[in-house]
C-alpha cells in the first residue's frame, strides 16, 4: 500500500501544467476518465504551485457545476427517495418488513446511486481542500480570491437556487480561525459579496453562532482550573484573537438601511437563475420553494433582528481593551441607529460609563443618545459626568466629542442652580491646570452656562458681606437671590473633592479663576476672556458660543491662529547705545555683571 501511495505521489510531482490541463479536459469529455477526479483533487493543496492549483480548480469546478443539482444531500444519504414508485400508495407495515432486505439490496446494488454518492464524497473533499487553501498562510492573495469565488459559486448553486448557509458558515469559520490577517478576506467580501442582502443576512447568523461558541468556551474555561499557566494564556490569547476577528467582520458589513433602495435587495443566491425556464415551470418551482426560500423583502424585514442579535451577543463577550474602545468610539453611529430596540444596550453602556476614565468618556456619547432619544433613565448621570471633569480629559483623544456632549448635557434650563454652579465652578478650577486650548474651551463652556442659568450669575462678581449668619450660608436651589458670604477674603468655600453636587459649596463661591485668566501667559486666552465682558442677563444681546470651534484646539491650532493674525501695532524698543550687558548696573546696586578676562588671553 505504501509503495502504491509513493508511486502516485511521484507521478503527481512529475506532471506538467499541460498534462494537468489534459487530465481536466479528459474528465470533462467522458465518464471513462472519471479516475482523473481523485488525481486532480490531489493538486488542490497549499503546498502545490499556485498555477497547478488554479488549473485543477477550474477543471473540477467545470465538472461539478452541472452535477450539483443531481448530487445527494450528503455522501451517506439514503437513496430511497430517488425511486418514484415509493410514493404511489401507502405501504403496510407487513409489506415494508418483508421488502426491507430486498429494498436495501437494490439500493446498494444500484450503480447510479453508488456513483452519485461517490461523487458527493469527492465534492465534499473538494470543498474541504479549498478551505485549506483559503486559510493557509502559504497561499497568495490572488489565489485566495479565486478560491473564495469558487466556494461562493457553490453557496449559490448547490442548494437548488437557495443560499447554502452550511458552506458559507464554513467559509467564515475558516476566516475567523485563520492565521492570515482578516483584512485580506474582508476586502474581497466587501467588494464583491457584502452588497447582496442574503450574504449579509447569513453573515450575521454565522457571527452570532461563533459568539455563542466563544461564550461557551469562556464559561468552561472559568470553571476549569488550569494546571498549566502557559495553556491558560494560550487559550486567552486565542479567544482574544477570535473576538478581534469577529469584530472586524461585523464592522465591515454594511448596516441595514431604514429606507433601502432596490439595489440593496439584490440576492446572491438568486442572481444566476436560469432564464431558459418556462414561466409556468418557474412559477411552480417558486411555489414549491416558498416554504424554504427567503425573498429579499422577507430578509430585509428580518435583517434588523439578525443585526441586533449578532451585536448584542458580541457585546456580551469579554472584549479586549483596544476592541472595547473601538466599539465605544463608533457604536453611536454604526450600531444604535440600526438596532431593533436600542434600549437593549443600556446595561452595556451604563456598565461602561461606571468604569471611569477614558472608557466613561467614550461611553458618554451613546448613553446620551439613549437618554435623549430612547427614554433611558440614569439617576446618577450628572454625578458621573461631574467625576469625569479632570485635567487629563482636555488632552484625551476623544476630547472634542466629550466637550460637545458636556455642553449639550448642561443645556437644559430645568437644571437646579446648585448643579449648574457646581459644574461652572469645577470647570473654572480646571482652567488653572489645563493647557491654553483647554482654558479657551472652558471659558466658552462657562460663558454658555452663565447665559443659560441666570440664577448663578452672581458667581461672576460675588462680594463679601459683614456679619453674615451661618444659617443663611446654606445653598438653596429654589432661592434665586444672591447667597450671603462671610467677609473673609482669600477663602473659597468651593470643595472640588466633594462628589455630592449639593454639598460642593459652589453657590457661595465666585469665579475668581476666570479673573486670573486675564493675565494668562498665552495672549489668545487673555484676549478671549476680556472679549466676554458683557452683561449675560440681557440674552437678546448675547449668543451662545459654539463649543465645536474650541473643542479640538491644541498648541498647534493656537500657534497657527496667531501667525495668521494681523497685528496693527507692534511694540518696538530703541537703544541709544548698543547694550553690553543683560542688566543695567543701576538696577542692581552692588552687583556686577561683567566677565573678568583671564590673564594671558586677549
Amino acid at each position: 500500500m505504501a509503495s502504491i501511495i509513493s508511486k502516485k505521489q511521484k507521478k503527481k510531482e512529475n506532471y506538467t501544467l499541460k498534462e494537468l490541463k489534459s487530465l481536466g479536459c479528459d474528465l470533462l469529455s467522458s465518464r471513462a476518465h472519471i479516475n482523473n477526479l481523485p488525481l486532480l483533487l490531489s493538486f488542490i493543496s497549499p503546498q502545490s504551485p499556485p498555477q497547478f492549483v488554479v488549473e485543477a480548480l477550474l477543471s473540477l469546478q467545470s465538472f461539478f457545476t452541472p452535477l450539483l443539482s443531481q448530487l445527494p444531500s450528503s455522501s451517506s444519504s439514503s437513496s430511497s427517495s430517488s425511486h418514484p414508485s415509493s410514493a404511489k400508495r401507502p405501504r403496510s407495515e407487513e409489506e415494508e418488513d418483508n421488502d426491507d432486505t430486498k429494498k436495501t439490496a437494490e439500493v446498494d446494488e444500484d450503480p447510479e446511486v453508488v456513483f452519485k454518492a461517490w461523487l458527493r464524497s469527492n465534492f465534499d473533499e473538494f470543498v474541504k481542500l479549498l478551505l485549506d487553501v483559503l486559510d493557509s498562510d502559504q497561499s497568495e492573495d490572488t489565489l485566495r480570491d479565486i478560491v473564495l469565488g469558487t466556494l461562493m459559486e457553490f453557496v449559490k448553486l448547490l442548494n437548488a437556487g437557495r443560499f447554502h448557509s452550511s458552506i458559507y458558515n464554513r467559509i467564515l469559520n475558516a476566516i475567523i480561525h485563520s492565521a492570515v490577517e482578516t483584512d485580506v478576506f474582508l476586502d474581497i467580501l466587501n467588494s464583491k459579496y457584502f452588497k447582496f442582502i442574503d450574504v449579509r443576512y447569513f453573515t450575521y447568523i454565522s457571527m452570532e453562532k461563533f459568539v455563542k461558541t466563544l461564550e461557551a468556551s469562556a464559561v468552561s474555561a472559568d470553571k476549569t482550573v488550569m494546571e498549566n499557566s502557559e495553556t491558560e494564556n494560550e487559550s486567552k490569547d486565542s479567544m482574544e484573537l477570535s473576538i478581534r476577528k469577529i469584530y472586524q467582520v461585523l464592522s465591515r458589513i454594511p448596516p441595514p438601511q431604514k429606507q433601502a433602495e432596490k439595489s440593496d435587495h439584490e440576492m446572491w443566491s438568486g442572481s444566476d437563475e436560469s432564464s431558459s425556464e418556462k414561466p409556468k415551470e418557474k412559477k411552480k418551482k417558486n411555489k414549491d420553494q416558498d416554504s424554504n426560500l427567503l425573498s429579499p423583502t422577507t430578509i430585509a424585514k428580518r435583517m434588523k433582528l439578525k443585526f441586533t442579535k449578532a451585536w448584542i451577543s458580541f457585546l456580551r463577550l469579554p472584549l479586549p481593551l483596544d476592541v472595547y474602545k473601538e466599539v465605544l468610539a463608533s457604536i453611536h453611529q454604526t450600531v444604535i441607529p440600526h438596532l431593533s430596540n436600542p434600549a437593549m444596550l443600556c446595561d452595556f453602556l451604563t456598565k461602561s460609563y461606571d468604569i471611569g476614565g477614558v472608557v466613561s468618556v467614550m461611553a458618554l456619547s451613546s448613553l446620551f443618545i439613549l437618554m435623549t432619544e430612547h427614554g433611558l433613565e440614569y439617576p446618577n448621570f450628572y454625578e458621573k459626568l461631574y467625576a469625569l471633569l479632570v485635567p487629563s480629559v482636555f488632552v484625551a483623544k476623544h476630547r472634542a466629542r466629550f466637550l460637545q456632549l458636556l455642553d449639550a448635557c448642561l443645556r437644559s434650563s430645568l437644571l437646579p442652580a446648585y448643579l449648574a454652579a457646581s459644574f461652572t465652578k469645577k470647570l473654572s478650577r480646571l482652567s488653572l491646570s489645563v493647557p491654553p486650548s483647554g482654558s479657551l474651551v472652558i471659558t466658552a463652556l462657562i460663558y454658555n452656562l452663565l447665559r443659560r442659568h441666570p440664577t448663578i450669575n452672581h458667581l461672576v462678581h460675588q462680594e463679601p458681606v459683614e456679619n453674615a449668619n451661618e444659617a443663611n450660608l446654606e445653598d438653596d436651589e429654589d432661592n434665586e437671590s444672591r447667597p450671603k458670604t462671610n467677609k473673609k477674603l482669600g477663602i473659597d468655600y468651593f470643595n472640588s473633592q466633594e462628589t455630592d453636587l449639593k454639598k460642593t459649596g459652589a453657590m457661595r463661591s465666585s469665579l475668581w479663576e476666570i479673573d486670573t485668566l486675564r493675565h494668562h501667559y498665552c495672549p489668545p486666552v487673555s484676549r478671549f476672556v476680556s472679549s466676554l465682558e458683557t452683561d449675560l442677563t440681557i440674552r437678546a444681546k448675547t449668543t451662545e458660543m459654539k463649543i465645536e470651534d474650541f473643542s479640538s484646539g491644541s498648541y498647534a491650532t493656537i500657534f497657527g491662529d496667531e501667525i495668521r493674525r494681523r497685528v496693527k501695532q507692534v511694540p518696538l524698543a530703541f537703544y541709544k547705545a548698543v547694550p553690553t550687558s543683560l542688566f543695567e548696573d543701576s538696577d542692581f546696586p552692588g552687583w556686577t555683571f561683567t566677565i573678568p578676562q583671564e590673564e594671558g588671553k586677549c
